[in-house]
């Protein structure tokens, strides 16, 4: 099934993010085929300010589990974390 998580940064927190997306993005790459989409939110101003990455897991603690393991989290970067299932409509 799929979810999506959803993070918000925590404010003056770009530094964190640019410091960590190395291992970020590592960690998306060994989700495989499970991953399914993954992207930064942007503010106004075009600045990262967040997170969706949607993944297909077998329940919510499999991707409980892949948030608590984000480097970003591991680094306190966000302010808040929301895992929600997700029914693809379109396309």
């Amino acid at each position: 099934m799929l979810f999506v998580i959803r993070c918000v940064d925590k404010k003056d927190h770009l530094p964190v993010r640019q410091g960590n997306r190395p291992a970020h993005v590592e960690y998306l790459k060994s989700f495989g085929e499970n991953l399914f989409a993954a992207g930064a939110t942007l503010d106004d101003d075009e600045n990262m300010c967040g997170s969706v990455v949607i993944l297909d897991l077998t329940d919510k603690t499999e991707a409980e589990a892949f948030a608590a393991g984000d480097p970003y989290a591991k680094a306190g970067l966000f302010a808040t974390t929301t895992i929600d299932r997700w029914n693809k409509v379109l396309p």
